[in-house]
């Protein structure tokens, strides 16, 4: 029996990754809520520069521009940097609105 989370989004770390700067409340399970900075994010997850209070396996719950609050299970973390999953799919022209509210400057978007 495999053990681990049973997400509805399969690993796919290839998607574009978009570098933000976007700070978050973040609601963990077990420790209330937490502040993280997203330092990029793409369709199927984000990455935060701040994982000092985060370990793989733990679940937290974020509120983003346009898509609201959203789930989302640690699956990698690394020195000060932690790796997630979010545990639902997120529409295309949902996710592309919310990068045009994250990242305001044109240049710094990936081509479409």
């Amino acid at each position: 029996m495999s053990a681990g989370a049973q997400l509805s989004v399969t690993d796919q770390r290839r998607m574009a990754r978009h570098p933000v700067d976007h700070p978050v409340i973040a609601e963990h399970f077990g420790k209330g809520d937490m502040r993280m900075h997203i330092a990029n994010i793409s369709a199927n997850g984000f990455m935060i520069d701040d994982a000092d209070a985060i370990n793989r396996g733990e679940r937290v719950v974020v509120r983003l521009p346009v898509i609201g609050r959203i789930e989302a299970y640690c699956i990698w973390c690394r020195d000060n940097r932690a790796g997630f999953q979010f545990e639902r799919i997120i529409r295309v022209d949902d996710f592309l609105s919310m990068i045009d509210t994250l990242q305001p400057n044109p240049r710094l978007r990936k081509l479409r």
